[in-house]
């Protein structure tokens, strides 16, 4: 290199300032010489034909720190991208979902022997078995949990809570029981089952699959209503452990109602409407954390009812002053194909009605 000049960091220490040190254009320290951009040859190097005297030095070689830093972030870079993509690619099958079982249900109306006892709803539950009951959600009591063997007890009350929340919506909430929206049941449903559910209130068939009155307990508005007086209830839970990864909740409980006409209110023309539910709830892990339930069977018996009403729908109470003298249950065909029709029947005790006179 030629020419005079201070080093690129100053003038080095030890070394005297000033113009008048002869050698100071000819020493040249160790950050002078990193930051020279021509390196010359050695002597042996420049011995060859055609050798030239000088090299360039490039930017990359004289940065050699510079140049580790960089693999390493490309290999930091490349270690990523291997990861992402054994995690998109990885050579394990996604573990099945737990197979939903559909409801199976069956919904017997029960007939009266003879006329439907009316009057004002107290007497008439005073006078009746219900008269003992619990009023409402206070009527579906949940008992200790326990753990199982695979389930913590809170997740046993969790099932338990849950199959509670499900009876009180479907069978004691007056919306539900009156013919309205039925979404706040649906929602507690585990999702496989919600296409079953909205099939049985599109298009309820009594075929022990898409029966509406199986998945709830409902009226139809237009035909009655509900007295002005809360539910009676009485019925019990119990829980066990089916599988290592299933719980199953058992409810069997009995509903009763004070109806009238729909177009009548007088406070003596009520008559009550008893529903036994028999219910099978089943909880896999996914449904316990996501407050779900699978309903997987449901069993009905329900009146007075006339054995010829088509209670897929809405369930046909028969209200005070009716009977069901003739009735019969309709005839099921065994030799049709396809989809079948569950045609049940049973007799209503006569002790299950209140007394005639509204006394006990």
């Amino acid at each position: 290199m030629t020419g005079r000049g201070d080093p690129p960091e100053g003038t080095p220490e030890g070394v005297p300032g000033g113009g008048e040190d002869e050698y100071r254009s000819v020493v040249f320290d160790e950050s002078f010489v990193r930051a020279a951009r021509l390196q010359e040859f050695s002597a042996d190097e420049r011995m060859g034909e055609h050798a030239r005297a000088v090299r360039s030095r490039h930017a990359w070689a004289r940065a050699g720190a510079s140049r580790q830093a960089v693999a390493l972030v490309l290999l930091i870079a490349i270690a990523f991208a291997a990861a992402v993509y054994m995690g998109v690619r990885h050579p394990y099958q996604t573990p099945q979902p737990q197979t939903v079982e559909p409801l199976h249900s069956s919904v017997v109306p029960l007939a009266p022997r003879g006329e439907v006892p009316g009057g004002p709803p107290d007497r008439l539950f005073r006078s009746s078995p219900a008269a003992e009951f619990r009023i409402g959600a206070e009527g579906v009591t949940v008992p200790a949990a326990r753990r199982t063997q695979s389930f913590s007890e809170s997740q046993v009350m969790t099932a338990l809570t849950t199959a509670k929340d499900y009876l009180v919506k479907s069978a004691i909430d007056p919306g539900v029981l009156t013919g309205g929206p039925v979404q706040a049941v649906r929602l507690l449903l585990d999702p496989a089952q919600q296409t079953q559910f909205d099939q049985s209130f599109q298009h309820p068939v009594d075929d022990g699959r898409h029966a509406a009155t199986g998945w709830l307990n409902r009226f139809n508005p237009a035909e009655v209503t509900l007295a002005d007086t809360p539910v009676r209830v009485r019925g019990t839970l119990s829980v066990i452990e089916r599988s290592a990864a299933t719980l199953e909740v058992a409810a069997d409980h009995v509903f009763v109602y004070a109806l009238q006409p729909a177009h009548e209110r007088g406070p003596d023309h009520a008559s009550l409407f008893t529903v036994r539910r028999e219910t099978r709830f089943r909880f896999d892990r996914d449904d316990l954390r996501d407050h779900h339930l699978e309903l997987v069977q449901s069993t009905v018996l329900a009146g007075p009812q006339a054995c010829a009403a088509n209670a897929s729908g809405y369930l046909r109470p028969m209200l005070a002053g009716q009977s069901a003298k003739g009735d019969a249950p309709t005839g099921t065909d065994p030799y049709t194909t396809g989809r079948t029709t569950v045609s049940l029947c049973g007799v209503l005790a006569p002790g299950t009605q209140p007394a005639v006179d509204g006394r006990s």
